[in-house]
């Protein structure tokens, strides 16, 4: 049943888009090419573990734990999904 101006299913619509867009952001942070030896930020080697663990692997772990870190404080808003942005 739709209210208002909304059409039928407009809510799973935006869910739907919602991971749609997740999906896609996260496959495009997955490494690509062929990995590396050693480290490209600290030159510190990677072991050979972690290198058959993750398929082009650029950074060491610590490396990647702060890079982690760092994305998670810029996550972004979702306007999408933002109250505001539906009363505009």
């Amino acid at each position: 049943m739709a209210t208002g101006w909304a059409g039928d299913g407009a809510v799973q619509d935006q869910i739907d888009a919602t991971v749609k867009d997740g999906i896609q952001r996260a496959r495009s942070r997955l490494p690509q090419g062929p990995g590396l030896t050693h480290c490209e930020e600290c030159e510190a080697e990677i072991p050979q573990a972690r290198r058959d663990a993750v398929p082009g692997v650029r950074l060491c772990i610590a490396c990647q734990q702060a890079r982690d870190a760092e994305e998670a404080a810029f996550s972004g808003y979702n306007r999408r999904g933002s109250k505001d942005s539906q009363l505009r």
